[in-house]
């Protein structure tokens, strides 16, 4: 008697990408959602250019390992939520599927989430890619806040269960908040503004310059990060976290 496999989950976003597998309390892995590939001179015969993007096509990185690789230019596929560059993503997910998951795709099902406003276009190039690449037997795509609703199901009794609510989702590049009726997105009723997690970052990396708080500017984006996420930063004067909590108030709820 054969078990069946559990679906493979794959969460992309414009700046974290979160993988797994269905049934687990979380992801394996949470990486940037970057692909980095050699930057390959463009001298010498044709022959021998073929050659070396034959090799350099098989010569990349993705998320952790990309970051600040030497020799090699990072890319980000997604921006603002919406793939960009298809040939990069799926470079991105075949590392994801054989070295991070090390799935034979044949054998699972996927889940895969796609933002709110995402076109028919981009949905139909994901299919593409992940039945014909990856000869995958099935592919479901959910919208990223249907499937938050979802997941507060874990912390509700049986009766208090719903799909039907407003969710507010604020990732790396871009800020939705859209509302849900009983598991389908009224899209008529979305709100976005290209402004998220990143556009914080840079924001409080430079109120960290303007008020040269002493940190080695090497060093200053990862600082600017931990300061959004923890509020509390001993390096940061209480005023400079109003002042942070203030200006992602106005960004992200007027």
């Amino acid at each position: 008697m054969s078990t069946q496999l559990p679906p493979c989950v794959i969460d992309c976003g414009t700046g974290y990408t979160k993988v797994g597998y269905a049934g687990n309390t979380e992801p394996q892995f949470i990486m940037p959602s970057c692909v980095s590939i050699r930057e390959s001179a463009s001298v010498g015969d044709q022959s021998q250019r073929r050659v070396v993007k034959g090799v350099d096509d098989l010569d990349f990185f993705i998320g952790d390992e990309a970051v600040d690789k030497p020799n090699y230019a990072t890319k980000w596929p997604i921006r603002h939520g919406m793939v960009e560059d298809w040939d990069l993503m799926e470079k991105f997910m075949e590392q994801i599927i054989f070295k991070y998951l090390r799935a034979e795709p044949e054998d699972h099902s996927f889940l895969m989430t796609e933002p709110p406003l995402n076109t028919p276009e981009n949905r139909e190039y994901l299919a593409e890619i992940m039945f014909e690449t990856f000869n995958i037997p099935g592919l479901y795509i959910a919208v990223q806040a249907v499937l938050a609703l979802a997941a507060s199901w874990t912390s509700r009794q049986v009766g208090q269960r719903t799909l039907t609510g407003i969710v507010i989702d604020s990732g790396d590049g871009v800020t939705h908040t859209i509302p849900v009726a009983e598991g389908y997105v009224i899209g008529s009723c979305i709100k976005h503004i290209p402004i998220a997690g990143r556009d914080i970052t840079f924001f409080i990396q430079q109120l960290l310059r303007d008020r040269e708080v002493g940190i080695p500017p090497e060093q200053s984006l990862e600082t600017a990060k931990a300061v959004k996420v923890c509020p509390t930063h001993s390096s940061v004067e209480p005023s400079l976290v109003h002042v942070y909590c203030v200006c992602f108030y106005f960004f992200v709820c007027l």
